[in-house]
């Protein structure tokens, strides 16, 4: 008997040996390194990568959003293609070629539907999450033969898309609760709107306009009262500087009952009441800023900025309306995340080729680790958040 107990232990050793270790998706997440087609799989507990996975071709301008249980990665590329990684296995389940050029997407509240939004042809299309099959696309046709680039995708309740059309100057809702037949709505927005995100309830879903001052908001609630335009000094007719790199509207921070977000052109972040959609004053900050993104709790908000000032960030007291911390964490700070509670913040130094952890009660840098060319980093905590 004790032989064979003997013998069982190795067994089981050796077993333990070469089955990798139970993992929880909670905090795992992913960083974009843009120049080689890679993606690293980071652990958040542990700030360190566990994984670095290739063959996702371009992403030069790439995006992921993630299944319900936090698994599985969708990787939207500018190349049109649509990747699903396996977090725990470090693999690559499918990859499709879905258009000829694309800029994101989004996945729908009950995670059964993953959508792609698309420059070429212009329009979205629907895949099932679970095996990438096509399920239906809606073309951005918005004239008889005319079609549009899509931005600004995000999902909406009741697995509802909403999205705007550069060209076509429209703000889209299209309701996938028959996948297959998606029923879609229509509303003027405005000349070109560039980009689109919507408020953390899922209410409204607002556009941003390239062609003229001001921000088109739809209440999706309420949608049958059209889209109307709110912030009209917001653009590029209030612009006092070159606009080094337009700010992308995901990088808007909603906190303490206030939109904090970035003026075009100008060295200033705007405050805006999320209940009349109305100014409430400018924070003068150190550049152009891109990203204005709150820690978790509203606390803080966090800003970086387009170039010369790419080296910078700034931190940005929600209580006082101050820039409280001013940092320097590497070259071209393109992208920021925050832990799921928000005791850190990853930073992606891309011309450093390093990822950098700061410490959001300290402000002190805690860790580091290198990635080629990192852009966009995305924790699994985005999966339990609309518009994300």
């Amino acid at each position: 008997m004790r032989k064979i107990l003997a013998l069982l232990s190795v067994v089981l050793l050796s077993a333990c040996a070469t089955t990798p270790p139970p993992r929880g998706t909670g905090d795992l997440g992913l960083v974009i390194e843009r120049a080689s087609g890679h993606v690293t799989l980071v652990d958040t507990t542990r700030r360190a990568p566990y994984a670095r996975i290739e063959g996702l071709g371009d992403l030069s301008h790439a995006s992921a959003v993630y299944s319900r249980d936090g698994r599985y990665a969708y990787i939207f590329g500018r190349d049109g293609g649509l990747t699903k990684i396996d977090l725990l296995e470090a693999r690559i389940v499918k990859r499709v070629i879905q258009s000829g050029n694309a800029i994101g997407g989004s996945i729908s509240q009950d995670g059964r539907i993953v959508v792609a939004q698309n420059y070429t042809p212009g329009g979205i299309k629907a895949f099932d999450a679970e095996t990438l099959e096509l399920l239906s696309e809606v073309p951005a046709e918005y004239a008889p033969g005319k079609f549009s680039k899509v931005v600004g995708l995000a999902d909406l309740s009741g697995n509802r898309f909403g999205y705007a059309l550069f060209e076509g100057g429209e703000i889209w809702v299209s309701d996938f609760s028959d996948p297959r037949k998606p029923v879609t709505q229509r509303f003027p927005a405005g000349r070109q709107p560039y980009d689109g995100l919507v408020t953390p309830d899922g209410r409204y879903y607002m556009a941003g306009l390239f062609g003229e001052d001001g921000i088109a908001l739809l209440d999706t609630w309420q949608p049958e009262l059209g889209a109307r335009k709110i912030l009209e000094n917001y653009g590029r007719g209030e612009e006092k500087l070159p606009v080094f790199k337009m700010p992308h509207l995901r990088g808007w921070a909603v906190a303490q009952g206030n939109a904090y977000l970035p003026a075009i052109g100008r060295h200033e972040v705007l405050v805006v009441s999320t209940q009349d959609w109305k100014e409430v004053r400018r924070i003068p900050v150190k550049g152009q800023p891109v990203f204005v993104m709150a820690r978790p709790d509203g606390r803080q908000v966090w800003v970086n900025y387009a170039f010369p000032d790419n080296a910078w960030v700034e931190v940005i007291d929600t209580l006082s309306g101050k820039v409280v911390q001013t940092l320097q964490p590497g070259k071209a700070i393109l992208h920021m995340e925050f832990t799921p509670r928000g005791e850190h913040v990853w930073l992606s130094a891309r011309d450093d080729n390093t990822v950098a952890i700061y410490d959001t009660a300290r402000f002190t840098r805690i860790g580091e680790f290198a990635a080629q060319a990192p852009s966009g980093i995305f924790f699994t905590s985005r999966a339990f958040r609309t518009g994300f």
